[in-house]
């Protein structure tokens, strides 16, 4: 009868230490779990991770995109676990987001940069703009300060020196052909080009109003301070950066044949920053 109780404590003992061990192994490949599900916009974003599907397959990983309109849900979905990362904005964004909302999201990597292009409305150059024509610009104070820089580095304007990314229209110290400056949300500058000589449009808003390459005459360049700045991520819970998870993704997604996606597909509208 002794034998038999001693029998009993043993099991129950290995029953209740392989409960604990699955309950608290966590989300990562350590527990058999080998879906990488990230949260991320449609345009590019979603669609180059797409791309990297079948690779991240044959290293035995499911990749689950989740895919938002916004820029709060994404982040809201790896503070409370639902993704293992995300992939939709720059360091900056996140930076404030965490500050205005006391998360702790960290960065596993930089992929890709979405330079602002100067797309054509009624005119097609910078040589054919004429007096009093109106440009359209960002009306958030990051990306109309990088519009800004990039009208005053093709001489369309001039602005104070040493201005940078906090450049506003009350900096532009030359503009003489008069031109109007038509301050717009983001999302809507795509259609605002028919009534527009000119609209400065970031890359991912370019893409889903079906703007191309050839519908621009100027590109942010790449070694300029806002391509080194606004390099979009892949973001993750803080601690997170080093999982087997987090790790694969990034490994999948800094490669040659993703530099070749992003450059035949976006045409300079997407570039990588690896």
């Amino acid at each position: 009868m002794k034998n038999l109780k001693k029998v009993l404590v043993v099991v129950l003992a290995l029953v209740f230490t392989l409960t604990f061990c699955t309950a608290c192994g966590g989300s990562d490949s350590s527990d058999g779990d080998k879906t990488i599900k990230v949260a991320a916009t449609p345009a590019p974003h979603a669609e180059i991770l797409n791309e990297i599907s079948d690779a991240l397959a044959e290293d035995g990983w499911t990749l689950e995109v989740i895919e938002f309109e916004d820029y709060v849900q994404p982040n809201e979905a790896v503070v409370n676990g639902e993704c293992d990362a995300n992939y939709f904005q720059h360091q900056p964004y996140l930076d404030q987001y965490n500050e205005e909302n006391g998360t702790d999201i960290a960065t596993a990597a930089a992929i890709h940069y979405e330079p602002l292009g100067v797309y054509k409305g009624t005119k097609d150059s910078f040589e054919a703009l004429e007096q009093g024509d109106k440009i359209a610009v960002p009306n958030d104070v990051t990306n109309e300060a990088r519009a800004l820089q990039l009208l005053a580095d093709n001489g369309v304007i001039t602005l104070k020196e040493g201005v940078g990314l906090e450049a506003t229209p009350l900096d532009i110290v030359e503009n003489k052909l008069g031109l109007e400056f038509k301050e717009l949300e983001a999302a809507t500058l795509p259609s605002a080009l028919p009534e527009c000589a000119l609209a400065v449009i970031n890359g991912n808003y370019a893409i889903g109003g079906g703007l191309t390459a050839d519908d621009a005459i100027k590109f942010e360049a790449a070694d300029s301070e806002a391509a080194t700045t606004f390099a979009n991520i892949i973001a993750c819970a803080a601690g997170n950066e080093n999982s087997d998870k987090v790790q694969a993704l990034v490994k999948a997604l800094q490669t040659d044949a993703v530099k070749a996606f992003i450059e035949e597909k976006y045409q300079g509208s997407v570039q990588v920053s690896f």
